[in-house]
């Protein structure tokens, strides 16, 4: 690879940690769903266990309400990235760290998982075509810690 395809490699990965930095400031900030919707692309999905699956800007604007409806703080933490970029085509895979609390009995958690991602470059601007959560792996009150008061995230409900 020459050096010009590097440096557009290398600007690429970084566009899209800024992408992905962005998302998680959307996220904490009352997740907002006009704002989400300019890190996705038109048909993008927003896919999670136990969440389900939201294809499109009208899908996932949908589900960001209801984030807002029943999340009243949150702090998305991801690290770890791994990015593979193909043209205007890359994946990503992330570890994710979470502190969340819940409309209903104020209820605190933390919570573990894993993104698994897509991305599409589109008029130069990367956005994210596919993101799934994937490998929940814990869900826990804050009161009791992830030792004692873990329950796997596939089995929690929805709050």
């Amino acid at each position: 690879m020459n050096l010009e395809a590097r440096l557009t490699q290398l600007e690429d990965i970084e566009a899209i940690r800024q992408l992905k930095a962005r998302y998680c400031e959307v996220c904490d900030a009352n997740h907002d769903p006009d704002l989400i919707l300019t890190l996705f692309t038109a048909n993008g999905i927003w896919e999670g266990d136990g969440i389900g699956r939201h294809a499109g800007h009208q899908q996932i604007a949908a589900l960001f309400r209801s984030f807002q409806k029943t999340i009243s703080f949150s702090q998305h933490m991801v690290q770890n990235p791994i990015i593979a970029v193909d043209g205007n085509h890359a994946t990503g895979r992330w570890y994710f760290f979470g502190l969340f609390t819940y409309y209903k009995g104020q209820q605190r958690r933390w919570q573990a998982a894993r993104y698994h991602e897509e991305y599409e470059k589109v008029a130069g601007v990367w956005q994210i075509s596919h993101l799934k959560i994937v490998e929940p792996v814990m869900s826990a009150r804050y009161e009791q810690g992830w030792r004692n008061g873990q329950v796997p995230a596939e089995k929690l409900e929805r709050e």
